[in-house]
């Protein structure tokens, strides 16, 4: 509040007798939060000072959990919260019914990229919607011209490798969902690199799917001409230093930009950003593609701000060719670079001293030498830095070592009038009319900058004058006083009698009686009806017709990613095909020759569409193939041509659609609402377990539900580019050469296990986990639920492979063997196991009378 900030985001714990029964906040950093008594407080000493508060609902919500999230709905919307940010279509959907006053967000975990997914929100209640990080300027320029929904874009703070919403490295490798705030960050952890089989030495680049930090003072001017309606500096699980100061920031160039001003951010406050908490800061996706800065690779944690190059060690000391000036106090970390391991121990201390040709400066001759127009040639850079007894081991610094400030004193010093100050330091606008008559009592109505308005009455009545009179200029002085308030006199107006006096006591009485009523007035929750809704909206779900007619017997869906694959699945035949390949052109005669086989196609949809790849749905449809959805912008791109043909009583079908995991339905609200958008059935997310998924049947009817029974988990999902980065010297799709066309590559874990990497028609990347996730021993309760539509998905398996494991399925769906033989063959296949993965059941998971309709 205190450095400008217009709103503040952040999640609300459940009440400590919920807590201790299990009970978890709804929102996406588990173990940060506001506890729900002390909401209601926080919410009004906000608004008391201008400020909006958006509470984070921003988890996909289980079938179990949906009256505890009712209840907690409702007490967000009664304790005046502005808006709630939310991921689950079906809950925002919920929150819009229970209280219409409530504004909601579409978090960015929606994987919104698109003014498609933009309207698909808006169809669930939002009335804003938080972008993808991985859009350009103009990508976002063109959603602002396409959609008059509100957008807000993160401009700072750290980066996901993954699209927020579509990384499941966490599920798959921890049993931790990152769609339920347990991130685990396998981005930040090391990986080696094999391309073709063969190992590839990264040299310091081990750490390749971390990113840096966020940072886009430069790119805020162009952001307030396009129109963004609010812009995200990403601050939980940091520290009070790294908000204050990057709000700070961003508040100036953002009034500067309003204004019409050229952005005046110095060269230290650049550098403080970075000092602060970085992990390499740049605008990355946002100034556009260049995959070869996204990812340094060095570590994955901070860094601060690089002062020198190790260029000796002394008899005391180290000797460091120095970028920037440094002083006695500053903390220093010598990197260890190639010569061990990037995530081995570090040496660093604090600097004792400097010396330069064995005298040791004073403070601020350093910075002197460094000052501008007096930077010292490279052979006048070299200093000797010592520290405090014991603090270095000089036999663990090398020559070449890059030097790292992570503390800076001044820094601290430079901070506090924003974290410790006693008054307020941010102000707000109010506006002033005074008026005063002869023997009446004086009255002073504030506005303050939304339009509230109060008027006090003072308790002492306006006299004549003997000496000096009431003017307006006297008035200002007097009521401008609001020091300790929250509140600067922005204008003053009057009618104001000549020649009337009132004592100084009074008038400042008066001042604040009425700054003390318009706080009150601000700090009040809204009146506002909240209506238990989820009731009604089980009912609504319960009982539907199906599109279909249920299965009869069981239905084997295959889904491939290379020619080989295909042939082998048509002589397979199993019920359907569908197509996930890396290129366009291949997809037309691959479907001609699935239709000429007899068996059903179905093409898949990339999971991410950005506005220029919005002729993909075009083409899709050209294919005259079924179609599996992955993109919520694509569903509503289909949805919109579907209800434009209605209109216009062309009366041609559309191809039949089935929705894949990545639209994350978790809950029987969001099956529901996205099976009436025309999916014929729906791939429930891969954040449910087996059993959640068999309890989803009963919920929504088996016949709509098509799990998978065998597939490589897609853990990550990301805009960065492995293949350019590491097998070109290109920066996007113009100039890297297409290495993913002609190589293999894959990631090798800590546990020694090889995940592979694939692109898509967008240079996408998605890691896929390297042992096969088999639902075998969960099959026969899928059965008995009514599960009869299951899907087989591959990677890299070989045409063989393919052949033997849709064989090993069909013997299981007919009898000839059970689910435990069926994991074994599953097993002996694969050259590196297989796992449970995703399908993982607890053995406390939750009780059965936890559903709702059960």
């Amino acid at each position: 509040m205190e450095a400008g900030a217009d709103a503040v985001f952040f999640g609300v714990n459940p009440p400590e007798a919920e807590a201790r029964q299990g009970g978890a906040g709804f929102h996406a950093r588990a173990k940060v939060g506001i506890s729900s008594e002390e909401l209601p407080e926080v919410m009004r000493e906000l608004h008391e000072r201008g400020v909006l508060g958006f509470v984070t609902f921003n988890i996909l919500v289980f079938d179990r959990e949906l009256r505890r999230a009712e209840k907690s709905l409702m007490a967000l919307a009664e304790a005046g919260v502005d808006a709630i940010i939310v991921q689950d279509h079906g809950v925002a959907r919920l929150a819009h019914e229970i209280c219409p006053d409530l504004h909601i967000h579409g978090s960015t975990q929606m994987s919104i990229t698109s003014a498609e997914g933009a309207e698909l929100a808006r169809r669930f209640g939002a009335n804003r919607v938080v972008l993808g990080r991985e859009l350009s300027l103009t990508d976002i320029e063109r959603i602002r011209r396409q959609t008059d929904i509100e957008l807000e874009t993160f401009v700072h703070g750290a980066l996901c490798v993954s699209y927020s919403g579509q990384c499941f490295s966490s599920e798959a490798w921890g049993g931790r969902s990152a769609n339920r705030g347990q991130c685990a960050q396998a981005c930040r952890l090391p990986y080696d690199l094999f391309v073709d089989g063969d190992y590839r030495d990264l040299g310091d680049a081990r750490y390749l799917l971390s990113p840096g930090d966020l940072y886009t003072v430069h790119q805020i001017p162009e952001l307030v001409r396009i129109g963004v309606d609010c812009l995200k500096i990403e601050g939980r699980y940091k520290d009070a230093e790294f908000v204050a100061l990057t709000t700070a920031a961003y508040r100036k160039a953002v009034d500067e930009a309003w204004a019409g001003l050229p952005l005046s951010i110095t060269l230290q406050e650049e550098e403080d950003l970075e000092q602060i908490y970085s992990r390499g800061l740049g605008a990355h996706f946002m100034s556009g593609t260049n995959h070869q800065a996204v990812v340094r690779g060095r570590a994955p944690r901070h860094r601060g701000v690089r002062v020198g190059t190790v260029r000796g060690v002394t008899e005391r000391g180290v000797l460091v060719e120095l970028e920037r000036p440094i002083k006695a106090g500053d903390g220093l970390v010598f990197d260890p670079a190639n010569w061990r391991k990037p995530e081995g121990r570090e040496e660093g201390g604090f600097v004792y001293g400097v010396w330069k040709d064995g005298r040791r400066l004073e403070d601020g001759e350093v910075a002197e030498r460094f000052a501008e127009g007096r930077r010292p040639k490279a052979e006048g850079r070299s200093y000797e830095l010592r520290f405090g007894r014991g603090a270095v081991d000089p036999g663990r610094v090398r020559e070449g070592d890059p030097v790292w400030r992570t503390q800076d004193p001044g820094l601290n010093a430079r901070i506090k009038p924003l974290t410790e100050a006693a008054d307020p330091v941010y102000t707000r606008p109010v506006t002033a009319h005074f008026v005063g008559r002869l023997g009446q009592l004086p009255a002073l109505t504030l506005s303050d900058e939304q339009g509230r308005t109060v008027t006090a009455q003072g308790d002492t009545p306006l006299g004549q004058a003997r000496n000096r009179a009431l003017d307006e200029a006297g008035l200002r002085g007097a009521l401008g006083k609001l020091g300790g308030t929250g509140y600067h006199l922005d204008a003053l107006t009057t009618s104001l009698e000549p020649g009337l006096f009132l004592p100084l006591g009074a008038l400042n009485a008066l001042r604040r009686k009425a700054t003390a009523a318009l706080t009150e007035v601000r700090g009040r929750a809204p009146e506002r009806q909240v209506v238990p809704q989820l009731e009604s909206a089980l009912r609504a779900a319960e009982g539907r017709e199906p599109d279909v007619q249920e299965a009869q017997s069981d239905a084997l869906h295959v889904l491939v990613r290379t020619p080989e694959q295909l042939e082998a699945a048509i002589t397979a035949r199993p019920d359907s095909i569908t197509l996930d390949y890396l290129e366009l052109y291949g997809l037309k005669p691959s479907v001609e020759r699935v239709k000429a086989a007899g068996v059903a196609v179905r093409v898949a949809s990339p999971r991410i569409l950005k506005p220029t790849e919005q002729n993909l749905q075009k083409f899709l449809l050209s294919l005259d193939a079924d179609l599996l959805v992955r993109s919520g912008g694509l569903l509503e791109g289909l949805q919109q041509e579907a209800e434009g043909r209605k209109q216009s009583a062309e009366g041609q079908g559309r191809p039949a659609l089935t929705g894949d995991f990545s639209l994350n339905a978790a809950n029987v609200l969001t099956t529901r609402a996205l099976l009436d958008l025309g999916l014929t059935r729906i791939t429930p997310t891969h954040d449910l377990n087996a059993q959640q998924v068999a309890e989803l049947a009963g919920l929504v009817g088996p016949q709509v539900l098509e799990p998978i029974a065998y597939q490589h988990l897609p853990v990550f999902h990301t805009e960065h580019c492995v293949f350019c980065r590491f097998l070109s010297d290109g920066t996007d799709y113009t100039n890297c050469g297409h290495p993913c066309e002609s190589h293999r590559v894959a990631l090798r874990d800590e546990r020694g296990i090889q995940h592979p990497v694939m692109a898509d028609v967008g240079c996408r990347n998605t890691v896929f986990e390297g042992r096969p996730q088999v639902a075998g021993l969960h099959l026969d309760d899928w059965h008995a639920a009514g599960i009869r539509h299951f899907r087989l998905e591959f990677v890299h398996e070989t045409p063989e492979q393919v052949a033997e494991v849709i064989r090993l399925h069909r013997e299981y769906l007919g009898g000839s063997m059970d689910s435990a033989e069926l994991e074994e063959a599953l097993e002996a296949i694969s050259d590196q196991g297989v796992t449970e993965g995703s399908l993982f059941v607890p053995r406390d998971f939750g009780a059965l009378d936890e559903l709702p309709m059960l």
